[in-house]
């Protein structure tokens, strides 16, 4: 039984911060365990976009673990079974201001590698989007996309299969104490613990939480029939430019900021941007928007959904497809975009406080383990 071997390194939470603790660990040859209350992968790591962002991402650290967490996704896909279904973004510039925070943006050093769309290349390279309306647009080549409610599972089963993750499922951790870990299933002992809490708030550490400003945000997401064309890349529109921190701190954005404020207020009242990808199946993820509570509640809201829909017409230049399926997201929330704290010398509390969590967990990961355990060359995945 697992729970009577002693592990390298427990990790509570199997969402994608869990396991790419689990990767990291690995990779140096260690044991791991991972445990979770539930029987597979429902929370925040399924409820997105499977959107691997990296322009637009806060400038500095975060973008630079953006930049080693997409090459990661790179590295592990083919070996785990994981299809990478698009690459690159486009983020359209509808007004003058959004091309002028797009400008800025490639005249810093995130910008490398990306350029400025003419709405005469939009609309040539890009046939099924409203070109003629837009003040351009701008390339990323960085991203790349995978289906996350596939991903996170495959991703799970490889790392038990090729590196001899063990996995508790349902089951809840109730305290850490190194290297004993009390469950609901029994202790489990462990050298180590990381402790991915998602946005459970209360279970454990729940002071030093609260010392970090964590509440919840609420998002509303949706999916689209096969349009019956391809979307070449994922797509964004110009209210990322004024909310993705990577753009949005950039002098530029302040005026952007404020057409919008005149424009579509209702937009940033409910925390709207426009994010289009496009599964295997043609179908089409759209969305999100962002409403903060410490428990928000379960409803979606038709209005919220509207609004999101309105900006894909307004890019897309037609009305949207039948909706397939609608959904809402809980993720841990703070001003912080994310926090690592030490409740013990063997323990590390990690929190990925935005919705940046698959943009950036196996970078941050990769940091936590090397702080556990100490440096080692990271072997390249067979």
């Amino acid at each position: 039984m697992s729970r009577q071997r002693q592990f390298d390194l427990a990790i509570v939470g199997a969402g994608i911060l869990g396991l790419a603790h689990a990767l990291a660990a690995a990779r140096q040859g260690l044991s791991v365990v991972v445990i979770d209350r539930d029987a597979q992968a429902n929370g925040a790591s399924v409820r997105n976009f499977g959107f691997v962002t990296v322009s637009g991402q806060e400038r500095g650290q975060v973008w630079r673990r953006a930049m080693r967490s997409r090459d990661v996704w790179l590295e592990l896909a083919g070996a785990a079974g994981i299809e990478i279904i698009q690459h690159g973004t486009v983020v359209v510039a509808r007004r003058p201001e959004a091309r002028a925070v797009a400008e800025a943006f490639l005249r810093t050093e995130m910008g490398d590698g990306c350029s400025l769309l003419e709405p005469e290349a939009i609309a040539r390279d890009h046939p099924n989007l409203a070109a003629k309306d837009f003040a351009g647009a701008l390339w990323s080549p960085h991203e790349v996309r995978v289906e996350s409610r596939q991903a996170i599972p495959r991703l799970a089963a490889w790392l038990a299969e090729r590196h001899g993750v063990e996995f508790l499922r349902q089951t809840a951790v109730r305290a850490v104490e190194p290297p004993v870990v009390e469950t609901s299933r029994g202790a489990v002992r462990a050298a180590k613990v990381v402790v991915c809490p998602g946005d459970d708030l209360a279970t454990l550490y729940p002071q030093r939480i609260a010392e970090h400003g964590v509440t919840r945000c609420k998002l509303q997401m949706l999916r689209l029939a096969d349009p019956g064309f391809r979307l070449p890349t994922p797509l964004m529109s110009d209210l990322g430019l004024a909310r993705y921190a990577g753009y949005a701190a950039l002098p530029e954005a302040a005026a952007l900021r404020r057409r919008i404020e005149e424009e579509q207020p209702d937009a940033l009242d409910n925390g709207v941007h426009l994010i289009v990808v496009q599964s295997a199946d043609g179908s089409l993820v759209v969305g999100d928007s962002h409403h903060y509570a410490m428990t928000p509640d379960p409803f979606a809201s038709e209005l919220v959904d509207e609004i999101i829909l309105k900006e894909f017409s307004a890019v897309l230049g037609r009305p949207p497809p039948a909706v397939l399926e609608r959904w809402t997201g809980i993720y841990a929330s703070s001003d912080q975009v994310m926090f690592t704290d030490a409740p013990h010398e063997d323990v590390r509390l990690v929190m990925v406080t935005s919705g940046t969590g698959a943009s950036t967990s196996f970078a941050i990961a990769e940091e936590v383990i090397e702080d556990l355990f100490g440096s080692s060359q990271t072997r390249k995945i067979a």
